[in-house]
């Protein structure tokens, strides 16, 4: 190992030497004088070091080290996390189709979601059931990554399984051929009133365009769509090459919707649209959110220069920078930021000012150096900060308290013995909703449960105390503190009362997810959807979507 380290050392430096003596240019001399600090601290590493160390450790973290100050897209991959990397960017890989997890006494692995028409669909696994054997190794002690990693394989090849089902409790055993599992990036499209349509975007993995194209079809075999609500909201990118496409469907043949630029005339490029819109006079109405970010800010963004869709929520993250994956050698991998990307004004959206300054990285981009930008019909819009939505809608939040019941899997194991009791339930996404005898199940089963949980509110008067204390006001205060303090409550089973609309429609959700998949939850949720309501009534409304379109500037801040 010692010897073919110092080889791999010497060869390296050959090689730099070699192109040295091509372009021996002032750069070349510091990047090679470098990597020979490098290569000679890496071997004396391994050859002093009071420990054994590994030389691909090293490696490992001096590549994360020479990143670790640009920004946060830039990192160096190992060969075992690009197949993590090719899921994500992908939607692919080859498996059984399922998300697993582990129960939250440790008990066990069970299935947390089969996706449609996967093969772990077709062959019947449902939400609950808890693996025994894969391949006949017992995999009862086993984590949640370890059964991943077994289920992941070629497709095409068999993976033998005994599961103990959730509704019988019985031990069964089946074959399940491995295939390639594609995770649809647009789960849902359906009709919200009348024409008006709604598309749920997630995610721009490859064939997403596909997806929202067969989406859109199937549509108007149903009946024409006078409006569409794209919902962009906590949709974090992807592929640019998709969200080009996906702008296609909505804008004429041969617009400009994207410009990078980098520091090399590689990294510069221009995106056309190609194709004849297939909704190209349709009202659009596109929601976003804090994390619409990367390629879901190119498709709004792009739409709102161009006055083709009013946007609709929050600000977006602003993330309007480009990453490339180039191969460094041995299967590993660089994702580096190679430009940046402008939308039609000719604005970047980019937030936050990612400097090589320590002191200055992740600061937003000072309003001092804000631009004002024009769209197609001379509305005001600016750069720097996201995109700033044409209507704001404040978002809807959800108490830590059911987060937390919803994190620790209390819901999820309440709903494993409650789906027991309960077989044969058909679930209508539109108007399902436990009962009140069934909320009151779920309190009595959490009775002996612990939650770890202080509000927000109890920790703000903790800090209030602790400042009053060590500024001597504490015997000012100490009856308006206390009168505070009995009037908040923090124990669970008063919180179980305080949040229970959130905590049931948690537990609706769940019961959704167990008989209709995740295009029924979407489905249920758009019917308490503040925001989808508002989009369909500016729709409706055409003078006042036509006069954002010709008349509004966006705000500044």
């Amino acid at each position: 190992m010692k010897k073919r380290l110092f080889r791999v050392g010497a060869l390296l430096l050959v090689a730099v030497t070699v192109v040295l003596g091509i372009c021996a240019t002032q750069d070349d001399m510091g990047l090679g004088r470098n990597m020979e600090i490098m290569v000679n601290m890496m071997r004396e590493l391994n050859l002093q070091y009071v420990d054994e160390v590994s030389p691909d450790k090293l490696m490992s973290d001096g590549a994360q080290g020479m990143v670790r100050n640009l920004d946060p897209y830039t990192h160096y991959m190992s060969e075992e996390e690009m197949s993590d990397f090719e899921v994500m960017a992908t939607g692919k890989y080859g498996g059984i189709g399922s998300t697993i997890r582990m129960k939250r006494d440790s008990s066990g692995v069970v299935i947390s979601q089969p996706y449609k028409d996967s093969p772990a669909d077709k062959a019947g696994l449902k939400i609950g059931d808890k693996f025994v054997r894969i391949d006949g190794e017992d995999v009862s002690k086993c984590t949640s990554a370890e059964i991943s990693s077994k289920l992941k394989g070629t497709p095409g090849t068999k993976v033998k399984l005994a599961i103990r089902r959730l509704m019988t409790g019985k031990v069964e055993e089946l074959e399940i051929t491995r295939a390639r599992i594609s995770i649809p990036g647009v789960p849902y499209a359906g009709f919200v009133d009348g024409g008006i349509a709604y598309i749920r975007h997630a995610d721009f993995s490859d064939g997403c365009y596909d997806d929202m194209r067969a989406m859109v079809e199937r549509l108007r075999q149903e009946q024409p769509i006078e409006g569409i609500v794209l919902d962009y909201r906590d949709n974090g990118g992807g592929s640019v090459s998709e969200a080009v496409k996906i702008l296609s469907m909505f804008v004429p043949k041969g617009e400009k919707v994207l410009e990078m630029k980098g520091r090399s005339d590689r990294s510069k490029r221009e995106y056309l649209t190609e194709s004849v819109p297939v909704l190209g006079d349709v009202p659009v109405v596109a929601l976003i959110s804090g994390s619409s970010a990367s390629a879901s800010e190119i498709v709004c963004g792009a739409m709102q220069d161009m006055d083709r869709a009013v946007l609709m929520g929050q600000r977006s993250y602003g993330k309007g920078l480009v990453q490339t994956v180039v191969p460094v050698g041995y299967n590993a991998y660089l994702k580096l930021t190679t430009a940046k990307y402008y939308i039609p004004s000719g604005r970047c959206v980019q937030r936050i000012n990612y400097t090589h300054d320590q002191n200055l990285k992740d600061e937003n981009v000072p309003d001092s150096l804000i631009n004002e930008f024009t769209t197609r019909n001379g509305r005001k819009v600016y750069d720097g900060k996201g995109l700033m939505p044409d209507v704001k809608i404040e978002p809807e939040y959800i108490s830590s308290f059911a987060v937390v019941l919803y994190n620790l899997g209390f819901i999820e194991d309440f709903l494993d013995e409650w789906m027991v009791k309960h077989p044969g339930l058909k679930v209508d996404n539109k108007t399902f909703s436990i009962s009140d005898e069934d909320y009151e199940e779920f309190v009595k089963f959490m009775e002996d449960k612990e939650v770890p949980y202080q509000s927000q509110t109890r920790d703000a008067l903790e800090r209030l105390k602790k400042m009053a204390k060590e500024e001597r006001y504490d015997e000012a205060f100490a009856e308006d503190l206390r009168q505070i303090e009995a009037k908040l409550k923090d124990q669970k089973m008063d919180n179980l009362r305080t949040y229970r609309a959130e905590i049931a429609d948690l537990i609706n959700s769940d019961i959704v997810l167990r008989h209709n998949y995740f295009e029924g939850v979407v489905e249920y949720n758009l019917r308490s959807d503040e925001a989808v309501k508002q989009a369909v009534e500016l729709l409706r409304d055409k003078q006042r979507y036509e006069k954002i379109l010709s008349e509004q500037d966006t705000e500044k801040n």
